[in-house]
């Protein structure tokens, strides 16, 4: 089969609307095929970017455009916004925190006590569910969707906490179930909606959201639910959001090495072919899964000077638990950046 040549993508592709937002993805060469197959709709970006402007200066695609669940993937730019407010005095990385039944989501948790700086270290490395909700909600909702609105990426959304997606899609917010203007709500609207639905969601305990959630995939699922309730983007939007994170990230020295040292322990980087063959200097990722889902982002620093971002979202898998598929997400982001990467 013939690897698509990468076209090179001129600087006014990525330009912003009048409106603020971020011009669709520029036209580029179609993604090289799965090398094995991957079921549902599959998307993916990945690019070489320049670090001084941001832009794809060599860049393959497949449904770049299209909206995906992020699941897990979302949680870098809670770490983002977490480090934006350390730097603005208003966190302190000292600051200790309880689980408690209000901010328990799902899944492992950590140690009553546990420090900001260790929360945001369990959230990246071992996705932790209520880690992430406790930084989410102590940033501030709001906070964690304005990563994604100051970079004019108007496609996506990442205001809710784990647990508030899982309580809404489980049907057990009123405010959820008797609103239409969810999905389509921006600014003051969204913010509004998302701080209702959070309450709506806090006064769950995590073993009962559980067993709730468990019904609502065995007897009803809807995979545009899983849409409308869970944080989402677009394969391009998510791919720019961690070129900017990584390359621009607006943050002090000290808040740079955490976010480049909690990063670098994120999932990727042993299934990357460029690693096995010794060209990685750096890299940080973010992967996630879920019912019939599942997420892979990264960016990664050749030691050749090159920077490579990749986002693979898959969504109505064939299997219900996506995690074994992540070989197949990863032979495809291989030979995704083996495009870009290809003389």
């Amino acid at each position: 089969m013939t690897t698509p040549s990468p076209v090179t993508v001129p600087e006014t592709d990525r330009r912003r609307r009048p409106d603020g937002c971020l011009e669709a993805a520029p036209a580029v060469a179609k993604a090289p095929a799965p090398p094995i197959p991957l079921a549902g709709r599959v998307g993916l970006w990945v690019a070489v970017v320049d670090p001084e402007t941001l832009v794809p200066v060599r860049a393959v695609g497949t449904n770049a455009d299209s909206v995906f669940p992020l699941a897990s993937t979302y949680k870098q730019a809670v770490l983002w916004a977490l480090l934006r407010a350390v730097d603005a005095g208003t966190v302190q990385p000292t600051e200790r925190f309880d689980v408690t039944r209000a901010n328990q989501s799902l899944g492992a948790y950590p140690y009553d006590g546990t420090s900001v700086r260790d929360l945001s270290t369990r959230m990246i490395q071992h996705s932790d569910n209520t880690a992430t909700d406790i930084l989410h909600r102590r940033v501030g909702l709001q906070a964690v969707q304005d990563v994604a609105d100051r970079l004019g990426l108007c496609r996506t959304r990442l205001i809710l906490p784990t647990r508030t997606w899982w309580v809404a899609e489980a049907g057990l917010s009123a405010t959820f179930n008797g609103t239409r203007r969810w999905a389509s709500a921006r600014g003051t609207e969204r913010a509004r909606l998302a701080a209702l639905i959070d309450a709506d969601a806090r006064r769950y305990r995590a073993d009962y959201v559980q067993r709730q959630l468990d019904l609502y995939f065995d007897r009803r699922f809807d995979p545009d639910t899983t849409l409308r309730s869970m944080n989402i983007s677009t394969p391009y939007e998510w791919g720019s959001l961690v070129a900017a994170e990584f390359m621009t990230p607006g943050l002090s020295p000290r808040a740079t090495r955490w976010q480049r040292e909690v990063m670098a322990l994120g999932y990727g980087r042993s299934q990357l072919r460029v690693q096995r063959q010794g060209q990685v200097a750096y890299f940080g990722g973010k992967g996630g899964n879920g019912w019939r889902l599942l997420t892979f982002s990264g960016y990664v620093e050749l030691k050749d000077g090159r920077r490579v971002v990749y986002a693979f979202m898959q969504h109505g898998s064939d299997v219900t638990y996506t995690l074994p598929q992540s070989r197949r997400a990863f032979a495809w982001i291989n030979a995704g950046i083996n495009a870009v990467l290809a003389p």
